[in-house]
């Protein structure tokens, strides 16, 4: 993953050809067209205009399959961040992560996020086409087929706006962002005894002890969140925290500089060979099983207070880095209050 990976996460991709397609920036959709059927939506590549109600929508990244799931809506075709899966999404359950099991169409693989196969879209006969903005390159042709959106990452709550409108149902959006703020509120309360106790955390995320990235609370939804949540992050000094472009490197030799911190959380990722998994738990499991080891077999690591108490706690990257959005933040608190609260 390195550092262009961290947004993996900062991780997927997609676009759209319309007579009213123009330059811009920003997600926030706005109407502006005389025919009454038919809204412009701002996004990443410019303005996009769509007609009626896709009902054939195409997602080139899993971050926007999660937005496209938590509107309550089906893909007619999926392009994953890595090659899980070859082949047709036939056991969604089984081939596409954490995201799999609310899956209940058979959406046809339209090859890679970065990488979208045009023929494999073409074939799915999409009338809407949503990526990310690292789609670009591919806008010109994608837009050929289909109307098309280019997101950005983190834009959760402009992102469902953007996608609702494009769909025809605005109001659609307006419940997600509000299911979604309810689950951090809630959140909120249950870790408050978490936050009274342990409120200092080391966060970082790490495919192994010399690949270290420092998270902070401007760099990803993960550091913000743990902020929103009460904690309060643990930072070298001198760092600009707010920063969204930083990414420090953490090299083990410093770690011992971070003791302060009451516990830490190592977000961890594996994705090699990712092509050769054998279901969804293997996948889990590969993701924290060389992190985990790591940390607990080397000596600078446990050195540290935060192991010494058993409060050093590792979760998937993908859950927060790669799923930003409403389904993975259920999924990442959940494993936050698993974690951190004392078993009932």
């Amino acid at each position: 993953m390195r550092l262009r990976n961290i947004r993996l996460f900062a991780m997927a991709i997609a676009t759209v050809l319309i007579a009213t397609s123009c330059g811009g920036t920003g997600n926030s959709p706005q109407s502006a067209s005389p025919d009454a059927d038919c809204r412009v939506i701002k996004h990443e590549a410019g303005k996009t205009e769509v007609c009626g109600q896709p009902e054939n929508v195409v997602v080139l990244g899993p971050n926007v399959l999660e937005l496209l799931l938590a509107l309550g809506v089906q893909p007619a075709g999926f392009a994953d961040q890595m090659a899980f899966h070859q082949g047709k999404y036939d056991n969604p359950s089984q081939q596409i992560p954490y995201l799999g099991d609310r899956v209940k169409s058979q959406p046809a693989n339209v090859g890679l996020t970065y990488t979208p196969s045009i023929e494999a879209i073409l074939n799915t006969q999409p009338d809407l086409i949503v990526g990310s903005q690292w789609l670009e390159k591919e806008y010109g042709n994608l837009s050929e087929i289909a109307p098309t959106l280019l997101l950005e990452w983190f834009d959760v709550e402009g992102n469902l706006q953007a996608i609702a409108q494009a769909l025809g149902r605005p109001e659609l959006a307006e419940g997600a962002i509000a299911k979604r703020q309810e689950k951090i509120a809630n959140a909120r309360k249950k870790l408050a005894p978490a936050v009274k106790t342990n409120p200092k955390v080391l966060m970082l995320t790490a495919s192994n002890l010399q690949e270290m990235v420092l998270i902070t609370e401007g760099n990803s939804f993960c550091g913000s969140l743990m902020k929103d949540l009460g904690f309060e992050l643990i930072y070298p000094p001198g760092i600009d925290r707010q920063d969204a472009n930083l990414r420090p490197p953490l090299s083990l030799e410093v770690l011992p500089q971070f003791n302060e911190a009451d516990s830490a959380i190592v977000l961890g990722y594996n994705f090699k060979d990712s092509s050769q998994l054998e279901g969804m738990e293997d996948f889990q499991e590969r993701q924290l099983s060389g992190i985990e080891k790591s940390w607990q077999e080397n000596a600078i690591a446990q050195s540290l207070d935060a192991s010494k108490a058993g409060r050093v706690y590792f979760i998937p990257a993908y859950l927060c880095l790669g799923l930003p959005g409403p389904i993975g933040t259920e999924l990442y608190l959940k494993e936050l209050e698993t974690q951190l609260l004392p078993s009932q």
